[in-house]
C-alpha cells in the first residue's frame, strides 16, 4: 500500500458539483446502444428493426472474434438501427418493455469466483460483452485477452470535474465490486491496484485482495496514468489493464446475478443544472439525454420545452467531464463508458476589448485579469458572492481562435507526469513518432493533457494532438 501526494495540478472551479445523494430517475421509454463506443471492433449485425429482444439478447458479434458479443441492456422492441459512415452500425434504439424477459447467463456465487480459471473468466467476459470495460495501456483500447497484463489498475477516485463518485457506486453494490476485484486477481500475475483518494471511507477502503494506494492533490491526481507512473511505471513493451470502479461493479454484477445489468449510476452536474438537481441518478444504461431535460436551466430560467436545437437552448451537453468529455446532441444517448452528464453554458459571446479590460469577474489561470488577485486575497467563493450578478461563469467560449504555439511554461505547472508537454506536442505535429515515444507518449492518455489544453494561451486542441500521435504509433508499430 502506498500513499502519494501530488503537488502539481489544478482544480478548475466550476459551479454545479453533484452531491453524493443517489436517487432513481424516471425509467426511459427508449434506450440507445452505440457499438462504436468500443474502438477497433468490426461488428456483424444479428438483429433487424422490429425484432423483440430480451435483456441480455445478442445484438452483434465481433467479426474478428465471434466469441465477443454485444448484448442488449433492456428488453423491448428494436425501433431503429442507425447506420453511420461506411454503413457501420452507429446506434441501436430499443423501445423499452419494463416487463420484458431476461436472458439467463452463467451465475456464480461470490465464494465460487476464487475457483474460476483465467480462461473461464475471459470467455464469460467476452460472451457478456463486459470485456469492453477493461482498457489496455498503451493506446487506451479494449484489452487484448490473448496478452496477460503486467498488472491491473482499478480507478476508485475521480478528480475531474463532475465525474461520478466511485464511493457512491461501490457503496450501492459492495458485493459486486468485491467480486470484480476477485475476478481481476485471476487475470494477472502482478498486483490488482486499487487507487482511492486519501480519506475515503466506506466499502472502497475495506476491499480485500487488492493493493490499495491513496492519492491526494489537485486534478489530475485521479487520472489512471498518474497512478501507473507512481505505483508500477511502464516501459513501451509493457501491457497494463485499467478499469474504473463504476465499470468493475457492472462486471461483478454479471457474474453474481447471471444477467446483463439494466441500470448504471450517472452523475449530473454543471452550471446549467437547477439548484438541488445536481446529484447521482440510477438510470437505464443507454438512457436518452432528454430524461434529464426538466433539470436544466439557463441563467435561472428553466429550459422548457426541451428542444433538439441545442444552439437555441444555449447549453452544452457533455458526456463525461467538462475537460475531456464528448459533446452530446439533445437527442443523444449516454455512452457505454460515460457515467456522468455535464451541462454548462454554451456561449460564443464576445467581450468588449477582451483581455485588455480589467476583468473583475473573468477567470484567468495566467493572472491576466484583476480577478486573479481578488481570488488570492479574498478567496474564490467570496469573489463569486460579491459579483454574483455579473459573474461570468465558465462556459464553452474559447475567447479567441487558434494562435501560434509559444513556450510559456504553463503546461509544466499542471502536469505531474514526467512529460515535457511542449516538445511532445511538437514531435507529434511533426510526425516524429520515435521522438514522441522517447518523450513518453505511450505512458499517457489524451485526458492527461486536459488541464494543459484548458490553460493553453494558444488555444491548441492538445488532447486531439495526443490522440493523433497514439494512432500513428499504433498503425506504425512500436
Amino acid at each position: 500500500m502506498g500513499n502519494y501526494k501530488i503537488k502539481k495540478g489544478f482544480d478548475v472551479q466550476l459551479v454545479g458539483k453533484p452531491s453524493c445523494e443517489l436517487v432513481d430517475a424516471v425509467s426511459a421509454a427508449s434506450i440507445g446502444l452505440r457499438p462504436l463506443d468500443i474502438l477497433g471492433v468490426r461488428w456483424r449485425l444479428l438483429v433487424s428493426e422490429g425484432d423483440k429482444v430480451k435483456r441480455g439478447a445478442v445484438l452483434l458479434e465481433s467479426k474478428q472474434d465471434t466469441d465477443f458479443k454485444f448484448r442488449a441492456t433492456a428488453a423491448g422492441t428494436i425501433s431503429k438501427i442507425v447506420l453511420g459512415d461506411r454503413r457501420f452500425v452507429d446506434n441501436i434504439i430499443i423501445d423499452v418493455d419494463n416487463n420484458g424477459e431476461v436472458e439467463q447467463l452463467k451465475k456464480y456465487d461470490l465464494s465460487k469466483i476464487a475457483s474460476l480459471s483465467a480462461d473461464e473468466i475471459i470467455n464469460h467476459l467476452k460472451d457478456t460483452g463486459l470485456i469492453a470495460h477493461l482498457i489496455q495501456r498503451p493506446f487506451s483500447k479494449m484489452a487484448d485477452a490473448s496478452v496477460k497484463p503486467k498488472s491491473i489498475f482499478v480507478n476508485g477516485m475521480n478528480t475531474g470535474p463532475f465525474l461520478v463518485d466511485a464511493s457512491v457506486v461501490v457503496d450501492d453494490a459492495p458485493e459486486a465490486f468485491q467480486a470484480g476485484i476477485d475476478l481481476l486477481t485471476k487475470l494477472t500475475d502482478g498486483d490488482v491496484n486499487l487507487c482511492i483518494a486519501k480519506g475515503t471511507e466506506g466499502s472502497l477502503k475495506s476491499i480485500k485482495n487488492a493493493a490499495i494506494h491513496t492519492f491526494t492533490g489537485a486534478h489530475p491526481a485521479g487520472n489512471t496514468s498518474l497512478h501507473i507512473s507512481k505505483v508500477d511505471p511502464m516501459i513501451p513493451t509493457d501491457v497494463i489493464w485499467t478499469i474504473t470502479a463504476a465499470e468493475l461493479v457492472q462486471v461483478g454484477k454479471v457474474f453474481l446475478d447471471g444477467a446483463i445489468p439494466a441500470t448504471k449510476i450517472v452523475a449530473l452536474g454543471g452550471n446549467c443544472v437547477k439548484v438541488g438537481e445536481a446529484k447521482h441518478y440510477r438510470v437505464l444504461s443507454g438512457s436518452p439525454v432528454s430524461l434529464f431535460a426538466d433539470k436544466f436551466e439557463q441563467e435561472g430560467h428553466p429550459v422548457t420545452p426541451f428542444s433538439n436545437r441545442i444552439d437555441d437552448l444555449k447549453v452544452r451537453l457533455i458526456s463525461g467531464d467538462a475537460l475531456s468529455g464528448t459533446k452530446l446532441n439533445a437527442d443523444g444517448y449516454l455512452g457505454l463508458y460515460q457515467n456522468s452528464l455535464t451541462v454548462i453554458e454554451d456561449s460564443d459571446k464576445r467581450h468588449f476589448m477582451g483581455w485588455a479590460m480589467p476583468g473583475l469577474t473573468d477567470y484567468s489561470y495566467s493572472r491576466t485579469f484583476v480577478s486573479s488577485i481578488l481570488n488570492l486575497v479574498l478567496g474564490r467563493e467570496i469573489v463569486m458572492n460579491l459579483f454574483s450578478k455579473r459573474l461570468t461563469r465558465l462556459n464553452t467560449n474559447t475567447n479567441g481562435g487558434l494562435r501560434t504555439m509559444v513556450l510559456t511554461g504553463y503546461y509544466d505547472k499542471v502536469m505531474p507526469l514526467n512529460i515535457m508537454v511542449d516538445y511532445l506536442i511538437r514531435a507529434v505535429l511533426a510526425g516524429d513518432t520515435d521522438e514522441a515515444i522517447k518523450l513518453g507518449i505511450l505512458e499517457t492518455a489524451p485526458e492527461d493533457f486536459a488541464l494543459c489544453e484548458f490553460i493553453c494561451p494558444s488555444k491548441t486542441d492538445i488532447q486531439a494532438v495526443i490522440q493523433k500521435g497514439l494512432n500513428m504509433i499504433e498503425e506504425e508499430g512500436i
